[in-house]
């Protein structure tokens, strides 16, 4: 090979790199979010699982985690889930 497919292969390797860590990031999967929390009325981190709400569309589906409960299970209505 020479260098012009070297550089070639290079480049096309960078961009498919670029797309999974931009899948990676901003896709599916857990989240972290800031809200306040409409029961206890203070501000909260909440650990959100997002997924696939429509074409490019990405919404929180489940709360797994609160900074309100310390790794405690969460025992609220999950309320939160219409702010996020």
């Amino acid at each position: 090979m020479d260098t012009a497919q070297w550089m070639a292969f290079a480049t096309v390797l960078a961009w498919w790199v670029v797309a999974a860590l931009a899948l990676w990031r901003f896709g599916p999967g857990l989240h972290r979010h800031s809200v306040r929390c409409p029961v206890k009325r203070e501000e909260a981190v909440v650990t959100g699982l997002e997924g696939e709400a429509g074409f490019g569309e990405l919404r929180v589906l489940d709360v797994t985690a609160c900074s309100l409960f310390r790794g405690q299970p969460l025992t609220c209505g999950k309320e939160c889930l219409a702010h996020l």
